[in-house]
């Protein structure tokens, strides 16, 4: 491990292979599985029997509910929320054999990427799909495939996830021109001063 073991706090059933850079002030639960490679920033939560794969970006101050999934290809920006057993895939067009049952290798396949923007929400038993982008502040419902792009703020439910209206920065619904929740918008909302 590259951290020191004083800046963040690792049950001791955690796996945290070599390489992992983890920031101060975060906390890694029982049974995490974390690659060589991946990068968690400061003060993020990671929780029971999650896996985080090799090489995987993981902003400051995130919380990942347990048993989520994040494979290689994805990215977590800043404040990123990861509801239990939510899946991040990288393989459009998995297999495990080839057409001769050969097993495939490393190399046989293409990951896919998916970049998650800050404060984005991913609800619980989410599967977003690779090769997609979800915006910042964006709210994925519980139980959604997401199949493609997300807008900053959009709200989008169901499989396949289908844009269902605006969420504010609280996570509240906005209906022009004020969020429900919070009683305003933030500047950079699509909504913003409509």
């Amino acid at each position: 491990m590259s951290a020191l073991k004083q800046e963040f706090y690792a049950h001791e059933s955690a796996l945290i292979e070599d390489d992992v850079v983890i920031g101060a002030g975060s906390r890694i639960w029982h049974d995490v599985h974390i690659r060589t490679g991946a990068r968690l920033g400061e003060r993020c939560i990671i929780g029971k029997g999650a896996y985080i794969d090799f090489g995987v970006p993981i902003g400051d101050d995130c919380k990942i509910q347990n048993y989520a999934c994040i494979y290689h290809g994805t990215s977590l920006g800043r404040g990123v929320f990861v509801g239990p057993h939510a899946v991040f895939t990288n393989d459009l067009r998995p297999r495990a054999t080839d057409s001769q049952f050969e097993a495939l290798g490393e190399g046989d396949w293409t990951a896919g990427s998916i970049e998650v923007g800050d404060g984005a929400a991913i609800g619980a038993n989410a599967t977003i799909l690779p090769n997609v982008r979800i915006g910042r502040w964006a709210m994925i419902g519980a139980g959604a495939v997401v199949t493609r792009d997300v807008p900053d703020y959009a709200l989008v439910l169901g499989s396949p996830a289908r844009f269902a209206g605006w969420v504010c920065a609280c996570g509240g619904r906005v209906q022009s021109p004020q969020c429900n929740r919070c009683g305003t918008v933030p500047p950079g909302h699509p909504l913003h001063n409509s």
